[in-house]
């Protein structure tokens, strides 16, 4: 089937179709009814209701159908583990919502500055249709299309026809799917805690489940069916990665860590998760990269699959595949750092920005700029799921392996039982060009996803936030065709995603930083104002400061300004709802 040939029944194919909703006369199968319950959800900032309202709705759907509902509901089109994306960017959307409402462009664009997100915009201004031929299969199987179709206008196409089918409450969550984020309040772990209502199970066995198999809609049908035994370790998802907290001072390491802990660099690279095993012919849609025989993948901190990134690591992490004895083959699962370095030296991160965000290096930057993957946790290896043992376990099986080569180190892991002498050894750390030291407890689990108090960082001295650009500017001299001042916020706090400024900086960035950053920011544009030298931007783009101190401001909604900022470096490894929280800032000012 073509582009083409989406008409009325086009997308349809045999479906069992599960009760009936007696409020509306909805088919419990039909998008309409997965829309509805969606505004259900986002109506609800209780996480037990959402639990509830989802585990009814599923409890309603085929297994087919509970499968891409619970998959979309967990903010995926597909399954973690495949590499298959819709690639269908915002301008795309704005010009189907414009063939389709016959709205200009430029209204559309206002909407959306008004409402915040193009979901929304949709249901407003979509024409009005009361009858519907969807269902979540239909859904699933245009959303395949999109993703195997090439070409912007094609995608465009099948867009367009896949929306003339909808009504404007399931148009608004097409967008919404098609967007990447469906934004009712609603993270994976609600799903989870649905899915475990619906099967009578703990949630702890649901998430170790859907963590082996990166499909939550796998694990939903296997759930329902009371076959999450079934459930075997797939690699080439990533798994969540654990996080450290920020130790304050000496004392707390003592308090937190009383007796005997481990001590590691904490390296100035990108956290990086590296997937190694023998290639599955037959997994065409994996993850990652085939060299001689052993698929590769790395993934970021983001969960983004960036081995095309990186192939100069992928050889030497290959050969970590490959056992002593001939035909002997090792799967494995890494928790790393990628660094930069020359010789026996690590670069500082500096070097490595110089690579970060080019999906294809060319061989001159490769020479450049090489690196290395550093591995400090060892998550899996040959069929056995490591997380759920202790620190002191999981380093024995990593000094075992073959980690000695230039591309592929392993972190010294030291025992310290006081406290005070962590001075030095911050210390000697940071002459050996790395960014300060991690102390982890040393019966501490591997948490996926959880910041506790088992890993504490210990950073440099200076004073530095992570901050995402709310706006950008036109600059001046050398820099006046670029927009290249940044205005910044950070968040209200860890559960308030409201962005707050505190500053403006332009300096720290590389012209070719400057150069990246302006084409992505024109076209990540929100708003436009002084006669296009101000733009609202997309709150995307994450970076480091550092600054003399934080002021009180009456200019800033947050209250505070950051005196003298300065760019450190783009945070490509980051988030944005991962930057600090204006209780931070607080701290800061207070110092």
């Amino acid at each position: 089937m073509t582009s083409g040939d989406l008409g009325a029944n086009s997308l349809t194919t045999p479906v069992v179709k599960v009760g009936v909703d007696s409020g509306t006369g909805a088919q419990m199968g039909a998008f309409r009814r997965f829309a509805q319950v969606a505004e259900q959800v986002g109506a609800t900032t209780k996480r037990l209701a959402k639990s509830a309202l989802l585990g009814h709705y599923f409890n309603s759907l085929s297994d087919e159908q509970l499968a891409y509902a619970a998959r979309y509901f967990a903010g995926y089109v597909f399954p973690l583990k495949e590499q298959r994306t819709t690639k269908v960017g915002g301008a795309t959307l704005l010009s189907a919502l414009m063939l389709i409402t016959k709205i200009e462009l430029e209204t559309l664009k206002t909407q959306l500055v008004k409402l915040g997100d193009l979901g929304d915009v949709t249901a407003a201004v979509f024409p009005d249709r009361a009858l519907s031929s969807l269902d979540l299969t239909d859904v699933a199987i245009a959303l395949e299309q999109i993703a195997k179709t090439k070409g912007s206008k094609r995608k465009l196409e099948w867009v367009v026809k896949l929306l003339k089918r909808a009504t404007p409450l399931e148009a608004k969550y097409l967008i919404k799917l098609l967007s990447g984020d469906l934004r009712i309040g609603l993270k994976e772990g609600a799903v989870e805690d649905a899915i475990a209502r619906l099967a009578k199970q703990k949630v702890e066995r649901i998430q170790w489940v859907n963590m082996l198999l990166g499909d939550i809609g796998a694990t939903a049908v296997l759930a329902r069916h009371g076959q999450l035994e079934q459930a075997q370790m797939q690699l080439f998802h990533p798994i969540k990665f654990m996080l450290a907290s920020p130790a304050e001072d000496l004392v707390e390491v003592s308090r937190l860590l009383p007796g005997e802990f481990a001590v590691e660099d904490k390296y100035d690279g990108i956290r990086a998760q590296a997937h190694i095993a023998p290639a599955d012919p037959a997994n065409k849609s994996a993850h990652g990269i085939v060299i001689d025989g052993i698929r590769v993948a790395l993934f970021s901190r983001t969960l983004d699959d960036i081995t095309t990134s990186f192939p100069d690591l992928l050889a030497p992490l290959a050969a970590l595949a490959r056992g002593t004895e001939e035909g002997e083959t090792t799967e494995l699962i890494l928790d790393g750092e990628i660094v930069p370095f020359r010789g026996e030296q690590i670069l500082p991160f500096q070097e490595l920005q110089k690579r970060l965000g080019r999906k294809a290096p060319t061989e001159k930057l490769l020479a450049e700029v090489p690196v290395a993957f550093v591995a400090y946790d060892l998550l899996y290896q040959n069929g056995m799921v490591l997380i759920e043992e202790p620190y002191v376990q999981r380093q024995a099986a990593l000094t075992m392996l073959p980690l000695a080569i230039p591309r592929v180190r392993r972190a010294v892991s030291q025992r310290f039982s006081d406290a005070t002498a962590l001075d030095a050894e911050f210390l000697a750390a940071r002459d050996r060009g790395n960014e300060g030291l991690m102390v982890k407890a040393l019966n501490s689990t591997y948490k996926p996803g959880r910041r506790g108090k088992d890993w504490l960082k210990i950073k440099r001295a200076i004073a530095t936030l992570d901050v995402v650009v709310t706006a950008a500017e036109v600059g001046t001299g050398k820099r006046s065709r670029f927009l290249s001042d940044y205005t910044f916020a950070v968040r209200a706090s860890e559960t308030d995603p409201t962005l707050l400024n505190v500053g403006k900086a332009y300096s720290g960035l590389t012209d070719l930083e400057v150069t990246e950053l302006s084409t992505w920011f024109q076209a990540h544009t929100v708003q436009e104002f002084a006669h296009g030298k101000v733009h609202v931007v997309e709150p995307q783009i994450v970076l480091e400061v550092t600054f003399d101190r934080v002021q009180l401001s009456k200019r800033h909604k947050s209250g505070y300004a950051l005196r003298f900022p300065r760019i450190v470096r783009i945070r490509h490894d980051k988030p944005p709802e991962e930057i600090d929280t204006l209780e931070t800032v607080r701290r800061l000012a207070e110092t």
